[in-house]
Formats: C-alpha cells, sequence, structure tokens
C-alpha cells in the first residue's frame, strides 16, 4: 500500500520538470482510510512545496480525518526558511498520525532535519518507500549537492554498423520521432555542450524547436578550459544538469575522465556506410536502465552499473 501511494507521488512529482528547478521535483499525496484526500507538487520554484499544495487540496468536510490520516511524500519535508515556510512544521501543525518519505534530501539545510523535526513530534515516519526511484527522479539535484557537479547525460545517434558520420561528414541519423525525443530532453536539462570542431563544421542550433520549453545554455568545450575547471565552472553558475552532444573525440573525454551519469545512444538499423568516425565505446560499467522503438531507430539509455531503478509511469525517462 505504501508503494502505491508512492508511486501517486512520483507521478505527481513528474509534472514540475520544468517549473520546479532549481528545486527537487516533490510530490505529495495524503491518505485516509485508504482514500486519497488530497495531493499536490511543487509546481514552481519560489511558490508552494508539495506538502503546501497537498494540504490546501484537502476539502474542508474532509479536515476531520487528518489526525489519522498518513502524509506521504516523496523527498524528505524541509526544515529551514528559504522562500517558504519549513513543510516539516505545517506537517506537525496539522498533527497527521504517520509520515512516508521515499528519501532523504541530500540538501546541506536538510539532510534528515526534516524527519526527526516531525519524529520529535510523536508522528511515526517511515524512510526508503521506492528510495531509488524517488532519487532517480530528482538525479540532477542529488547529483549537484552531493558531487558539485552537473548530472552529465552523454548522447550520440549511430548507423547500423556503428559510425556517427559519413566519411567525416554530418548524417542525418535520427528520425522526426527522435528528434523530439531529442529536444524533450534538452528542455528538461540547464545545459548543452558540443565541442569546438563541432561547433565550427556543423553550427548546430541546440535548441528545443521540436519541443516546448526553454532552450538550454549553449556551452562550446574548448582546449583552453580543462574538464575539471569546466565543471567547477558550471557548478559555481547553478548548471545542475549537462547534455554532451559532441564528437568522438568530446564525448570520449568525458568518458575517461569518469564524467558522466548517463548515456544515450541511437542506433538507425536502415543506415550503413563504408567509412566515417566510429561511434564512442560504451564505458564497461554501464547497465541498460531503457529502451525504446522510434519509427525503427532504438533509443538506448544507460546508466552506471549499481543497482537501477524501474522506470516510474508516467514520469520522464
Amino acid at each position: 500500500m505504501d508503494e502505491k501511494f508512492m508511486q501517486r507521488c512520483l507521478q505527481l512529482a513528474a509534472n514540475g520538470i520544468q517549473g520546479a528547478r532549481p528545486n527537487p521535483m516533490v510530490g505529495a499525496v495524503i491518505v485516509a482510510d485508504d482514500r486519497i484526500i488530497g495531493e499536490g507538487y511543487h509546481v514552481r520554484c519560489g511558490e508552494g512545496h508539495a506538502e503546501v499544495n497537498a494540504f490546501a487540496s484537502v476539502k474542508p468536510e474532509d479536515e476531520p480525518l487528518l489526525k489519522e490520516a498518513t502524509v506521504y511524500v516523496s523527498l524528505e519535508p524541509c526544515s529551514h526558511y528559504g522562500k517558504t515556510p519549513p513543510c516539516a512544521d505545517l506537517i506537525v501543525s496539522k498533527g497527521v498520525k504517520r509520515v512516508v518519505v521515499g528519501c532523504v534530501d541530500p540538501f546541506a539545510k536538510v539532510q534528515g532535519r526534516g524527519i526527526k523535526k516531525i519524529q520529535d513530534a510523536g508522528i511515526e515516519v517511515t524512510v526508503g518507500v521506492l528510495e531509488k526511484e524517488c532519487q532517480r527522479l530528482n538525479r540532477r539535484f542529488f547529483t549537484y549537492h552531493s558531487k558539485q557537479r552537473p548530472y552529465i547525460v552523454l548522447k550520440w545517434a549511430q548507423t547500423a554498423n556503428g559510425y556517427i558520420d559519413d566519411h567525416g561528414h554530418a548524417l542525418q541519423i535520427s528520425n522526426g520521432q527522435t528528434q523530439m525525443l531529442s529536444h524533450q530532453l534538452r528542455a528538461e536539462e540547464d545545459a548543452i555542450l558540443v565541442g569546438h570542431s563541432t561547433e565550427t563544421k556543423e553550427h548546430p542550433q541546440l535548441t528545443v524547436r521540436h519541443w516546448h520549453g526553454p532552450n538550454p545554455k549553449r556551452i562550446v568545450l574548448t582546449h583552453n578550459r580543462p574538464l575539471p575547471q569546466l565543471m567547477e565552472d558550471l557548478y559555481q553558475h547553478n548548471i545542475q544538469s549537462l547534455i554532451v552532444e559532441g564528437g568522438r573525440q568530446t564525448l570520449e573525454s568525458f568518458i575517461e575522465g569518469g564524467l558522466w551519469d548517463e548515456i544515450r545512444q541511437e542506433t538507425n538499423h536502415q543506415l550503413t556506410v563504408t567509412d566515417g568516425t566510429p561511434a564512442p565505446q560504451l564505458p564497461a560499467e554501464v547497465l541498460l536502465y531503457n529502451k525504446v522503438v522510434c519509427e525503427g531507430n532504438t533509443v538506448a539509455t544507460y546508466v552506471r552499473s549499481q543497482q537501477a531503478p524501474r522506470p516510474i509511469a508516467g514520469s520522464p525517462t
């Protein structure tokens, strides 16, 4: 039952993919007598958090049920004053019976303090329901705060026989559907990077013209800025996620430096070339997380080989 309602929290949270950042995506569900009496998610940075919106949605006739209710929330309730008051205080003030938390917030101002505040008020707290799924949803936020760098997605398209171009010339490998998926990804991430050679030869637009949302910040990698310095610069500029769409040399520099969290590899099974630039080799430590087929092309998503969570229905992958 706990997993069922936490799954709903994750579905709600995913609706904040564009508006919530740089805050994490969070969903909250209030349950009484096995019935949802309130739910909400963090819609936009600076506005009400998921718990606030969930309590606001409870109908007046259901208010008396709160004393026996369970609050499900995908991320630990905040315990500090930011742009909004602490959600842990709100939960305590409502006098609920139990709180179920998906995962602990790694942000320095929270890190277990919200859970402790609720427990100290005598409310039962369960932590870690669908924990990996909750962490996966906010992988950008978690990586940024734990590793002091953006969450990095390496992305390339290749022919059936493993080339990314035709005799060194740009090649149309993607189709209409996979282009749309690529632009959806761009709308969900903070920045996109290509190498200097790609920028000079191809002048890529790197926009979301086939999707709706903001264009990612455009970055061109040059030899005078080593990758460690680039990571520091991006961290200081609050860039939580980065897509790398450069050529083989750029992509391999990230792989060799261990600077990747996810790889999206598109393969056109109908297209072959006689010679060209070979696609990068997948690192040994990858684990296939998701695979979709779009108009004959396969888009495979890989993560590091630690146990991957199962995809959440209704959430971005």
